[in-house]
């Protein structure tokens, strides 16, 4: 029986790296077909006034709503149509100033050819990603994609594998390019994904999300380390800033050097707390992005650090960025 079950498996872990490698091989007999019609495809989108609607029924139509949701998400306002809702009232949806992508492999989905005489009439640029060049729909489009592939991986060679897979690669290098030739920076990609880390780094200021209150987790230059220690506490931060009598950073103490420097030095708790700071630490203003002061965190020599003390525009302490803080907020 375990001999059994090993060949069992040896047989199944073969028969997926052949329909992986099938696949693969799909998107790699495609890469010389992406030629001028593609270059034209993408020149319609960048200069379309309307949006791109992507429509495709069944197995075609989930990659379409994919494709969609990618384009609307990099900079590309787009929405999905299904096509039998289009023949009950959706094509009022549809204006003259969008351009429509029609999935279909054969290119003689009924649902979808029903709506060529109605998108002919309306006036809009129409391109097909189908697999079937000799098609009712590649012949009534205004550019052909030609998204055809040798064989499905099924062994029926009837259920969309790989021609699925090639549409939505060919939705992706569209959706990329387009970045590009945008200028689309992550600053536009968070702007489209509030609610995402990547979102709150690049949205969020430090002052959003710093410690502050009437301490603003920070010490007089004449504290001792025990009053630190207390500051700490107060603040739940671990750390804390030192300031000077014009509430200017001077210094930082962890509480980390507090238990290093008892440890080898034989200090005690009433010692000055400069004698345990960590003096020109480095910082970030209040009014900065998150993104900014993780990458000061990260970039931090010798090693990165996990603390910065917050400054106003008049350099004067506000408060303390905590990498804890930011792990709780979901903005890492």
């Amino acid at each position: 029986m375990p001999s059994e079950m090993h060949h069992a498996s040896a047989d199944i872990i073969h028969q997926a790296r052949a329909i992986l490698t099938s696949e693969a091989q799909s998107l790699l007999d495609a890469v010389p077909r992406i030629d001028e019609t593609f270059a034209s495809t993408l020149r319609l989108l960048l200069e379309t006034r309307g949006r791109a609607i992507l429509t495709g029924m069944g197995k075609p139509g989930y990659i379409a709503h994919k494709i969609a949701a990618t384009l609307a998400s990099t900079g590309t306002p787009a929405f999905y149509l299904h096509p039998a809702e289009a023949a009950h009232g959706d094509l009022g949806m549809v204006t003259a100033a969008d351009v429509i992508l029609i999935l279909s492999n054969s290119g003689e989905t009924p649902e979808v050819l029903a709506m060529l005489p109605v998108l002919k009439r309306i006036g809009l640029p129409i391109v097909a990603l189908c697999g079937n060049p000799d098609s009712t729909l590649a012949a009534h489009s205004d550019i052909f994609l030609n998204a055809g592939v040798a064989r499905e991986s099924c062994p029926l060679n009837l259920a969309p594998t790989n021609s699925t897979t090639l549409s939505l690669a060919i939705g992706d290098a569209i959706a990329v390019v387009l970045m590009r030739l945008r200028g689309f920076k992550k600053e536009h990609f968070a702007l489209y994904h509030p609610g995402g880390a990547l979102g709150k780094r690049l949205l969020t200021t430090v002052g959003d999300l710093m410690k502050s209150g009437e301490s603003c987790c920070a010490v007089d230059q004449s504290a001792s380390i025990l009053e630190a220690l207390f500051a700490m506490t107060s603040c739940k931060s671990g750390a804390v800033s030192v300031i000077n009598g014009k509430r200017e950073l001077i210094g930082i103490v962890t509480d980390g050097d507090i238990r290093r420097y008892v440890m080898y030095n034989n200090l005690f708790l009433n010692n000055g707390v400069t004698e345990v700071m960590t003096t020109a630490p480095h910082w970030v203003y209040q009014d900065e992005l998150i993104d900014t002061a993780l990458r000061k965190m990260e970039s931090h020599s010798p090693s990165p650090v996990a603390v910065l003390p917050v400054l106003n525009r008049a350099r004067q302490v506000t408060g303390l960025l905590n990498l804890t803080d930011l792990l709780k907020q979901g903005v890492i």
